[in-house]
């Protein structure tokens, strides 16, 4: 008899998802944490009695009402709604395109208007886009490209526009109502207290190591469990026998300002591309705090290296023929399951990742 059910190496939403159903059903799990704490990248500190998202924003949003009844078992949600800003040297334009970003920036009332300027705007593009730029321009005109798009991208992906696929871009939501709510989806909120709230819910019982590298010493983890639930990323996992698959990764500066308000807003986007970072967060406002002092979060793009955390996959048809080659691998082991963005290399909002964990979870007799 082995000592644990299941060894869980990382301890994100699918790894803690995976706990849960199997804590239910009277399973035990041991859970493997490169970091020095769970949660992944939803995890929250508190600082001036504020919840701050240690590794960017994270907004639940879900139209899956089975997702949305998963979650709010765990904690209760508050209605906090992603209206985000973005701010193109000094002029700020409601995000998503909508009729008040059209209205700002043209000096118009009506989507009629709106529609007839994005149409002449993007008559320049003939034939298929052969990139970015030109994708982008095809979809929202040469104004909003310029002013909202351009300067945000080259930051996040570190190269010019042109020199980007056109499939980054498949499609840019406009919107002609006058809407700043940023999602389509049914249900959005953050839990009341912080995601730590549901990371503790999700992995009670289990036995926990935290700062522990489940790769060094893989064979003896291997030997307390029946089943390994892998969530870290696949190539590594293979000791890169087939080569690195590559990801856009962050850096964060987060600083205690002596003042109630900052920007107004969680989330203002920075679009010119002089400035070195994408976004400042303000964590207060994700929970309608009133503290007398606000904390703030710069958010830098940077090239993946090893040591750093992995955010985004560059999912170019490089780096997805590579995964496809590990993913051939993965198929064939017997027990180990692999899931989450890392070891799916994939790009998951959170409300996909507890939809994956529910799915795979109920093939093993757990959900």
């Amino acid at each position: 008899m082995k000592k644990y059910d299941y060894v869980l190496v990382g301890s994100g939403l699918f790894a803690g998802v995976w706990a849960y159903l199997a804590g239910k059903k009277g399973k035990t799990c041991l859970v493997v944490e490169k970091r020095d704490h769970t949660g992944g990248n939803v995890y929250c500190e508190d600082m001036e009695g504020i919840h701050v998202h240690r590794y960017g924003a994270h907004i639940f949003h879900t139209s899956n009402r089975e997702v949305w009844d998963f979650v709010n078992h765990l904690a209760e949600f508050n209605r906090y709604t992603n209206s985000p800003v973005a701010n193109y040297k000094g002029e700020m334009y409601n995000m998503p395109f909508n009729m008040n970003t059209f209205s700002k920036m043209w000096g118009i009332s009506t989507p009629q208007e709106a529609r007839e300027m994005i149409d002449r705007q993007r008559e320049k593009i003939k034939g298929e886009p052969q990139n970015l730029e030109e994708q982008a321009i095809s979809l929202v005109g040469e104004d909003l490209y310029r002013k909202l798009v351009k300067g945000y991208t080259e930051k996040q992906w570190g190269r010019d526009c042109r020199d980007l696929p056109a499939f980054i871009i498949r499609r840019l939501p406009v919107r002609f109502t006058y809407d700043n709510n940023y999602f389509n989806d049914l249900y959005q909120g953050i839990p009341i207290g912080g995601y730590n709230v549901i990371i503790d819910k999700l992995f009670e019982g289990c036995d926990i190591e935290t700062g522990t590298d489940y790769l060094k010493n893989k064979e003896y983890y291997d030997s307390l469990a029946e089943t390994v639930v892998y969530t870290g990323t696949l190539d590594s996992y293979y000791g890169y026998c087939f080569g690195r698959l590559e990801y856009r990764s962050l850096r964060f500066e987060t600083e205690i300002l002596d003042m109630d308000n900052y920007q107004g807003v969680a989330v203002v986007n920075y679009t010119d591309r002089e400035t070195p970072y994408t976004r400042i967060i303000e964590h207060k406002h994700f929970e309608f705090g009133t503290q007398p002092k606000t904390v703030i979060t710069r958010e830098y793009p940077a090239d993946w290296q090893e040591g750093m955390e992995p955010y985004y996959p560059v999912n170019d048809e490089r780096n997805q023929e590579l995964y496809n080659r590990y993913a051939r691998l993965a198929e064939k082991e017997k027990h180990v399951i692999f899931g989450g963005r890392l070891a799916e290399y994939k790009y998951y909002d959170m409300d996909k990742v507890i939809e994956s964990a529910l799915k795979r979870a109920g093939e093993y007799g757990l959900y």
